[in-house]
């Protein structure tokens, strides 16, 4: 188990030896204690990228491609001991923190092979004076700021791309999770990742530690998930230097059931999207919009499916504190419980499986993201009023919709303000797909062919005309 911070290859102290400790939500037992990097610390790791951008950016893209190739198989080899140090220090149950390794994964061997594709173009002009050519090359040296929810895969979806694309890095990964991001350093070292390519500095002063870095015209790019009050920071704090930004912010998901729907598939799906961690993740199903026909059978499915549903433990006590806040608001705006509804007692951050049926729109966790396993059931009349619920939120990440209309699930798709659409199932994330939001749910892509597009600058070249008639 890596405790140190990775810089330039090596594994260093903290510049004034200081530590944190890191807790299993499960037991709220200490696991181990990790260095607290210094603002210093943060400035050697920049200095490392920096340093081996101009190499790395000429490294040929098959050999690239081929650390992230050896990379994926090194991860999918430790499976298990992955597995074992997310469910330790994330706590979600062992089965899924290996579906994490497998989906974290999926992005280095995604990106192993686009990493040969990169390519620009050649064209003649539209008056046929002079040829265009535009070529790829990468942006520099970025940071990346991962959350704790997907320890592991939220950072090989940047790491992988960045690497394909030929950019160096500093990874800030979060407090609450930092041994999976070490362990996954030294698997690229082994993985044949040259030294600086990939500095790691753990924080619980995130602020201090990457403030100097935003404001550094060394970077070139800033690359954060989270929360939204968050990312609105670091945007402005990137203005300065015109920084390049994606951005993976918060959600509010609609779940919308509609009275064709499979009722059985819905309630299958609805788990899935509402349960995959536990509810702590930005793609949660957060409101479920069931058409008033068939939410009490809904409802029921729904209920008897998350009761015996395996769930981990949540994050840490002040999440716990504050899915128990929202449960306690909307019971007392007069939802009523089908399910749940309590924190659990001993130790461990632990809280039960919850459906609310009858939901008031004032409510505050339909307004706000749960981050716990909590399904909210709000009825609707019409598509249309299904719709305006769904769009009435400032985020924009991903909405679910289950029907067996195939003209109104294209409808949905030109009407629902969102990122991602699950239609007719409750999970979306694959790494050969865009992944990303609208409005305040982010700026970019991550995944797909359009995911190395992030950590790419286009040149354009202007050639005279070939033939002389110029």
């Amino acid at each position: 188990m890596h405790t140190k911070l990775y810089i330039d290859g090596d594994w260093l102290d903290s510049g004034d030896g200081r530590t944190f400790e890191v807790l299993d939500p499960s037991t709220e037992e200490v696991l181990a204690h990790v260095a607290e990097a210094t603002p210093q610390d943060g400035l050697k790791a920049l200095d490392a990228a920096v340093a081996a951008q101009a190499a790395w950016g000429k490294t040929a893209p098959r050999a690239r491609a081929e650390i992230l190739r050896k990379a994926f198989e090194l991860v999918t080899a430790r499976t298990e001991e992955f597995a074992a140090l997310i469910t330790s220090e994330m706590g979600k149950p062992l089965a899924e923190s290996r579906a994490e390794v497998a989906y974290g994964a999926e992005f280095l061997r995604w990106f192993s092979e686009e990493a040969p594709r990169i390519s620009g173009r050649f064209t003649t002009a539209p008056d046929g004076r002079n040829r265009l050519v535009t070529v790829k090359r990468p942006v520099g040296p970025c940071l990346f700021v991962t959350p704790w929810n997907f320890p592991l895969a939220m950072a090989t979806r940047k790491i992988a791309p960045a690497i394909a694309a030929g950019c160096t890095m500093v990874l800030k990964p979060a407090e609450l999770t930092p041994l999976t991001a070490l362990l996954f350093a030294e698997v690229l070292t082994d993985a044949g990742l040259p030294a600086g390519v990939l500095n790691v500095i753990t924080t619980t002063d995130p602020g201090a530690v990457t403030g100097p870095l935003l404001t550094d015209p060394r970077l070139r790019k800033l690359s954060f998930t989270g929360s939204t009050a968050v990312g609105r920071k670091l945007i402005a704090q990137s203005a300065d230097q015109v920084l390049r930004v994606s951005m993976e912010l918060g959600g509010n998901a609609p779940f919308l059931v509609f009275e064709d729907a499979d009722l059985d598939a819905a309630a299958d799906g609805a788990v899935l999207a509402k349960l995959r961690n536990g509810g702590e993740a930005c793609v949660a199903a957060n409101r479920f919009l069931v058409h008033g026909s068939v939410a009490e059978e809904f409802t029921a499915k729904l209920a008897a499916r998350m009761k015996d549903y395996p769930l981990g433990p949540l994050i840490d006590a002040r999440t716990r504190a504050k899915v128990t806040e929202l449960v306690e608001d909307a019971l007392d705006r007069g939802a009523e419980l089908a399910l749940g509804g309590a924190a659990l007692e001993g130790r461990g951050f632990f809280f039960e499986a919850t459906v609310l049926s009858g939901v008031p729109a004032d409510a505050r966790l339909l307004h706000e993201e749960i981050f716990g396993p909590v399904a909210p059931v709000v009825t609707f009349e019409t598509e249309e009023e299904a719709v305006r619920i769904a769009n009435s939120t400032e985020y924009g990440l991903v909405c679910f919709a289950y029907t067996r209309d195939l003209n109104r699930g294209l409808r949905l798709a030109e009407s629902l303000e969102t990122g991602m659409l699950g239609l007719n199932t409750g999970i979306v994330s694959n790494p050969a797909a865009p992944f990303g939001g609208v409005k305040h749910s982010g700026i970019g892509r991550e995944g797909g062919a359009e995911g190395i597009e992030e950590y790419l600058e286009t040149t354009y070249v202007a050639l005279s005309d070939p033939f002389g008639s110029i």
